[in-house]
């Protein structure tokens, strides 16, 4: 049996690739590699971005594996220290990641595309949390959702499952992009190259801030940012490479960027 997740190393980008036919549902098995394999990423040095896609032309990912759940595999098995698809709950993850979404994102694998920080679209995909058709909620889901869009369109989703497309799911602003199927992981390389020449240390104290803070008051988080209570902070302003930035600036040069 072929490895149900597959990774290309691309200069500094990893790419992850979901195949497991025949609509690369995970199973916990699955979601442990999953796991691992952001964990590497997050750890690795060298990498600087990553891509989440799916194998084949109609699905992303529809969620958890319900013939694993119909043999006995309970909701609340060991995902690994990501969580449910690798990325939820994975501690630390200070580099950007981008969603190439690739057909259907459904219940879990909706979870885990409203996990990366940039989603780009192929025209086809569509959206929806089923979850509630199963006797089961979208937890990740309905924890997040209601925080991205508005209240009453979160709460429509969760409660009926309805599908949503590209189009209305651009308006709510859960994607950055529709492109043709085609040039869906051209586009999704582009971006991902992008953030590769960028500047590791502040994408970490990015994230870091966004975690540490979107749940205080505003005064209470520019307190926190201000005294460089959180260790991305106090690294970027005693780093290297925010030295190297005002220089850059002021040489009318790129800036060279080491992560440290």
């Amino acid at each position: 049996m072929s490895e149900p997740i597959k990774t290309n190393r691309r200069g500094k980008v990893l790419e992850v690739t979901m195949d497991r036919p025949k609509a690369n549902a995970i199973d916990a098995a699955t979601s442990r590699i999953m796991s691992d394999i952001f964990s590497e990423f997050r750890d690795d040095p060298e990498m600087r971005s990553a891509i989440l896609t799916a194998a084949g032309e109609k699905f992303f990912c529809p969620g958890w594996d319900l013939k694993a759940a119909a043999a006995g595999e309970a909701p609340d098995s060991d995902y690994g220290v990501g969580g449910f698809g690798g990325l939820q709950e994975l501690p630390n993850l200070g580099k950007p990641v981008v969603a190439a979404v690739n057909g259907l994102a459904f219940g879990g694998g909706f979870e885990i595309m409203i996990s990366c920080d940039i989603i780009i679209a192929a025209e086809h995909a569509t959206f929806a949390l089923p979850e509630l058709r199963s006797g089961i909620i979208a937890d990740a889901a309905t924890i997040k959702l209601p925080r991205r869009i508005p209240y009453h369109v979160a709460m429509e989703m969760l409660f009926t499952g309805r599908v949503i497309d590209t189009e209305e799911a651009k308006h709510w602003g859960l994607i950055n992009e529709i492109v043709p199927a085609d040039k869906l992981m051209e586009r999704a390389r582009e971006v991902a190259d992008l953030l590769a020449s960028g500047p590791p240390l502040v994408y970490a104290a990015i994230k870091e801030v966004d975690r540490e803070t979107s749940h205080l008051p505003v005064q209470e988080a520019f307190d926190i940012l201000n005294n460089r209570k959180l260790p991305t902070i106090a690294k970027l302003y005693s780093s290297e490479d925010q030295l190297e930035g005002a220089k850059a600036f002021a040489e009318k040069r790129d800036p060279v960027w080491k992560g440290r």
